[in-house]
């Protein structure tokens, strides 16, 4: 799904929590679980020094750069990127944002765990990551979110199979001393991404103590709603 398309997609149902008809209001949230084209999105924190591209270059690789009304800086998002844009609110799930930033990463260090491969948080600093504390610190997850009358949007992006030399035209998340890295770079092999969609449904569930089912309403991929 295109970004602009999937950022329609989330304001649209942003506003039906908050201001549709009560039976829109009455939903509990949605969970959008997506693969985008080649972009690049800057945060309302961000500095477009980070994108160290030109236009012909981004041309050139058949990306665009979009602002966008999330936190955090600068980052990618392709094709073997798993998306993830929760929207929901965080009264019915009794937290705040902070814990909430927390939980997100708890349901991805969970789905990397089954993977044999050891996420981990670092201080002041969004996202999973590997090795922390070393000089092979190196970031797998981006998280940028967004919180409008407790409501959520936006949310974080798992490289998967990842083309990671795209990361090669920006300071990722604003840093220029971390690496990057994806479940295929670190695992050795090619990850399928239907495996990877079933653990993060199964360990956004569990860490947030939600049911998750399949949306009967349209959509424009229904296998990228959950």
């Amino acid at each position: 799904m295109g970004y602009r398309e999937a950022w329609q997609l989330q304001e649209s149902l942003l506003e039906k929590l908050q201001e549709g008809t009560p039976a829109e209001q009455a939903q509990a949230g949605y969970l959008l679980l997506v693969e985008h084209p080649h972009v690049y999105t800057l945060g309302r924190n961000g500095k477009p020094a980070n994108m160290l591209a030109s236009a012909a270059r981004l041309q050139a690789i058949q990306a665009e750069v979009i602002a966008v009304n999330r936190g955090g800086d600068i980052t990618y998002h392709g094709p073997g990127q798993l998306v993830a844009y929760p929207i929901v609110r965080l009264g019915d799930l009794g937290i705040g944002i902070r814990e909430y930033v927390r939980q997100l990463e708890e349901v991805v260090i969970r789905t990397l765990g089954a993977y044999g491969v050891a996420g981990e948080r670092m201080d002041k600093a969004a996202g999973v990551w590997l090795d922390v504390g070393t000089p092979a610190a190196r970031k797998i997850c981006a998280i940028g979110v967004r919180c409008s009358r407790s409501v959520t949007m936006h949310g974080f992006a798992l490289n998967v199979n990842t083309d990671l030399t795209y990361f090669g035209c920006i300071n990722p998340c604003g840093f220029t001393d971390k690496g990057v890295t994806s479940l295929e770079k670190e695992t050795g092999k090619k990850v399928e991404m239907d495996g990877v969609k079933k653990l993060i449904l199964q360990s956004f569930s569990a860490v947030f103590g939600v049911e998750l089912e399949m949306l009967t309403a349209k959509c424009v991929d229904l296998s990228a709603c959950a």
